[in-house]
């Protein structure tokens, strides 16, 4: 079926099986792959639709076989014990009082792209829109007064990496319940824990049980917004263009200096997962029928950038309402 090289973990599929070249996937397409091992010096000469199978990609490591009692009985047990903690009901009641607290008004996402520092912050500061930041946003606050009215973070990366600023912040906050416990976030009355739950295909219109994180933060925010009742919600920064490539979820090292976010010092030497830009794209599409079937639009004003599920509006239109007659 192909070439192992013990040293490196590669496994080179021969020009019988050019599918399994998994990579392919990441947008990677090169017609003649002529590499020499660094251990062995094994030369090996391929034509391959894509590039070697790496054995620590996620997709390559998931079980063979779907198997519903072990997803399912995990997804029980997980519901339950965050059930038994005290601070599910104290968010559930929490994330209750949020529940259409802004019927038929807008919101602006902040996603994390480069094209975030093309962005005009005091014209959103103007505004009354309300605004959700993701992540590591706080690495914005050195350079402007604005702040956000709310920050999400669901992966446990981030949250480990942005811990201190979680637990002195008063912006409220929505967290994974699970990577936040684990990194101690402490409780309190701006915290809201957030229970990942769901089928792969879900969208939580009411996130007050449970919300689906999905493939990106971004598809969370979408989702509280939805929760919050906003009508028009805008993304500004989803440039959906990485600097580096891989297989999509697969946990590296970062750079000296991170490319692929507003700020160079991101994910500068700390671990950080992949994006899968194909998985989000699913799921913002998933997101966008959800709310063109309610009534409600999502609108793409990201300065450049790939991300082409959502219709294109400049941070200018939207503002001045161009939003609510489209």
């Amino acid at each position: 079926m192909g070439i192992f090289n013990k040293n490196n973990g590669r496994i080179w599929p021969d020009l019988a099986f050019p599918h399994c070249a998994f990579y392919s996937r990441t947008g990677s397409q090169v017609a003649t792959k002529l590499l020499k091992s660094n251990v062995n010096d094994i030369l090996v000469l391929i034509q391959l639709t894509g590039s070697y199978m790496d054995l620590e990609d996620p997709l390559v490591k998931r079980r063979e076989t779907l198997n519903p009692y072990l997803y399912n009985g995990h997804a029980i047990v997980k519901r339950l014990l965050w059930d038994f903690n005290p601070l599910s009901w104290i968010s559930r009641r929490t994330l209750s009082k949020w529940k259409n607290k802004y019927q038929g008004e807008n919101a602006i996402i902040l996603c994390n792209g480069p094209s975030l520092n093309k962005v005009d912050f005091n014209l959103i500061s103007e505004s009354d829109c309300f605004v959700f930041g993701l992540n590591k946003i706080n690495l914005l606050f050195d350079r402007t007064d604005f702040r956000p009215n709310c920050i999400v973070a669901v992966n446990p990366f981030v949250i480990e990496q942005n811990k201190e600023f979680y637990n002195h912040t008063k912006i409220p906050l929505f967290l994974d319940a699970v990577g936040a416990c684990k990194m101690w976030i402490s409780p309190r009355s701006n915290v809201c824990f957030l229970h990942s739950g769901g089928s792969s295909h879900s969208f939580a219109k009411d996130c007050s049980i449970s919300v689906n994180q999905g493939p990106t933060v971004t598809y969370v925010a979408l989702q509280l917004a939805f929760h919050m009742g906003f009508k028009h919600v805008a993304l500004l920064g989803a440039d959906h263009n990485f600097a580096v490539n891989g297989a999509a979820n697969k946990t590296v090292n970062g750079d000296n200096r991170d490319e692929s976010h507003f700020d160079p010092r991101y994910f500068a030497n700390v671990e950080w997962q992949l994006p899968d830009l194909f998985e989000s794209e699913v799921a913002y599409t998933r997101a966008n029928i959800m709310y063109n079937a309610h009534d409600r639009k999502i609108f793409n004003c990201t300065v450049g950038g790939k991300l082409n599920v959502f219709n294109r509006m400049s941070l200018d239109e939207f503002l001045c309402g161009k939003g609510h007659r489209v």
